[in-house]
């Protein structure tokens, strides 16, 4: 239909008679002339119409032509006239002269624009994922995914060189506790039993390795029930990858070579070896665990000196066990106090009951915490004229949290200079358990293996155990997550029993996991990498709908085809299911499933 795409015209295809195929994207009628960018998948070309050298007929329909209209035109490639030359297009050195025009489909009137002028917005991102087909139509979005198409294509083939055996895992499975909830889907033939959805190929990879296949990688597809966010969705796509007989260097050498070259491909640069930091030490200097290290502002420990200040406020939070944090702010004492409280309100989302603050100067010193600083106290912080500092009291779960969000503000706010544009971070090292409500929790899941150094402690203090765990951490986003495997049973049943597990639901849950592990597992390990979170970093975009073709809404929705949607009495009957209402019903609530 079509003698080639059109995002490859050159000035070297000039004199040439070629049959072109696509979209009108857009139309300059200028009376004897029409003039009319032509778009397909590879780009768009300007096409003119006129009286000289189209046929008349021909050029009476391209006066009727629309946006969105699909057309065949076949014509002579031309060179532009050098002052009608458009560098910002691949082919704005060309233009194709119309002879003969073939309207293939007449559209509608878009309910989006595909074509959008330089000082236009796009419309309301709802709206765009309602009308997703003229969506998908815009060249960002196309290059978006095809950088994602490149990406996994350079994965495929890095893990392919070195000897790793791509393996599909199963889709319906069996629930499993791994943090967030399983999507469940009745069985029919089984009546009151359901498969999950998975929430990550977790155990069927430790499984191929107890059955001997040394090197495994699968591009993904996983899903998970939990409320969504900008870097969220309820299903996505990861580069899941293990190995038998490795060591977590391994593991790290392997994703920074893969990293290398999708950031190649993407022209960003990974210089290697990564930065590598312990998890307790990147909370305690970023009160994070996945630092954006473009930036060094950290935060620093001012117990020691801070607790001879006259305040009951910080001396009563280290008496209960808890630390003086903050950070040091040069050149902060010029934000105002609306700027300085908007930090502080970043502080108390993340949870802190506040921030005390003071501003250094020539006259000495302002602000809530300057009424307890001494000279002495100055001088220890370091203090020069124009400094501000912002200290957190109290237990490292609260401040922690709250000082990394305050540490991001107060970024923002002085528009502080980058120190490197990539930063690379490789966190290690986390604790194997978290606390929370009195109850232990997985900090990654529930299979990694104990630090070595550490094991002698599960029972009597588990809480200060280490997993031989590892995130990859990118400009401050995790972009990945692994950890070497527990490959004895005896040891993983007493991890389960650990997290409160009985051994009725250990045999239940994870029967047949232990089964593998007892007939001869080698030691193991890989990762996780968010495959549609490093498109989104590596574009620099702002959502994770702008890398996925068909996103689902923060409410979890599908607008365009209209799913989760309701379905008919007749097939719930098949699956054994009965639609009952909520027990708020009657009281504003909505129907939904009992």
């Amino acid at each position: 239909m079509r003698s080639r795409t059109v995002g490859g015209l050159r000035a070297t295809d000039a004199g040439t008679t070629l049959t072109l195929t696509g979209w009108v994207h857009r139309r300059r009628d200028l009376g004897g002339l029409l003039f009319v960018d032509l778009r397909d998948g590879s780009g768009l070309v300007q096409v003119s119409f006129g009286p000289d050298w189209t046929e008349e007929d021909d050029l009476k329909e391209a006066h009727t032509l629309g946006a969105e209209d699909v057309v065949k035109v076949t014509g002579e490639v031309l060179v532009r006239p050098q002052d009608s030359r458009n560098p910002e297009l691949a082919t704005g050195d060309v233009e194709v002269q119309v002879h003969r025009l073939e309207i293939l489909n007449e559209a509608e009137t878009p309910v989006i624009p595909v074509y959008r002028g330089p000082e236009e917005e796009l419309p309301a991102e709802e709206q765009r994922l309602r009308h997703r087909h003229l969506d998908l139509r815009r060249r960002e979005l196309q290059e978006n995914l095809a950088l994602r198409h490149q990406l996994i294509l350079t994965t495929r083939n890095y893990f392919d060189r070195l000897g790793f055996l791509e393996v599909e895992t199963p889709i319906l499975t069996k629930p499993t506790p791994e943090g967030a909830r399983d999507y469940l889907v009745p069985s029919r033939v089984h009546p009151g039993e359901f498969y999950a959805l998975p929430q990550s190929p977790q155990i069927y990879k430790q499984i191929l390795m107890t059955a001997g296949f040394d090197r495994y990688v699968q591009i993904a597809r996983c899903f998970r029930d939990e409320d969504l966010r900008a870097d969220r969705q309820p299903e996505f796509t990861q580069i899941d990858m293990e190995a038998a007989f490795v060591e977590a260097e391994d593991i790290l050498l392997w994703i920074e070579g893969l990293m290398q070259e999708l950031a190649s491909v993407a022209g960003l640069a990974a210089q290697t070896p990564f930065q590598r930091m312990s998890w307790a030490e990147s909370m305690d200097r970023y009160g994070s665990d996945r630092p954006d290290l473009r930036w060094e502002l950290e935060i620093q420990d001012w117990t020691e000196l801070l607790m001879s200040a006259d305040s009951r406020i910080l001396q009563g939070a280290v008496e209960k066990g808890g630390r003086i944090r903050g950070l040091r702010l040069q050149g902060g004492a010029s934000l105002s106090r609306r700027e300085v409280e908007a930090i502080e309100e970043e502080a108390k989302a993340a949870g802190a009951p506040g921030l005390l603050w003071a501003k250094r100067s020539e006259d000495g010193g302002s602000g809530p915490l300057s009424r307890w600083l001494g000279e002495s106290h100055w001088g220890g912080l370091s203090a020069r004229d124009g400094d501000l500092f912002l200290v957190a009291a109290g237990p490292d779960r609260v401040t922690s949290p709250a000082l990394s969000a305050a540490r991001r503000a107060a970024i923002q706010a002085l528009q502080l200079p980058m120190v490197r544009e990539h930063a690379w971070l490789w966190v290690l090292d986390f604790p194997l358990f978290e606390e929370e409500d009195g109850e232990m929790w997985a900090n990654h899941h529930p299979f990694v293996l104990p630090h070595p150094e550490d094991v002698q402690r599960l029972d009597e203090d588990p809480l200060s155990v280490r997993g031989i765990a590892y995130d990859l951490v990118y400009n401050g986003s995790e972009l990945g997550s692994g950890s070497l495997r527990i490959h004895d049973p005896a040891l993983q049943r007493r991890v389960l029993r650990l997290l409160g597990l009985e051994d009725e639901e250990i045999e239940r849950k994870f029967g047949f996991l232990l089964e593998a592990l007892a007939s001869g597992a080698p030691p193991h390990g890989g990762i996780a990498l968010g495959m549609d979170r490093i498109v989104k970093d590596f574009l620099g975009v702002g959502s994770l709908r702008d890398v996925i073709a068909f996103p689902k809404t923060t409410a979890a929705r599908a607008l365009f085809e209209g799913a989760p949607t309701a379905v008919r009495p007749g097939e719930l009957a098949d699956l054994h299911l009965q639609v009952g209402r909520r027990k708020d019903e009657g009281t504003g609530g909505r129907d939904g499933p009992a």
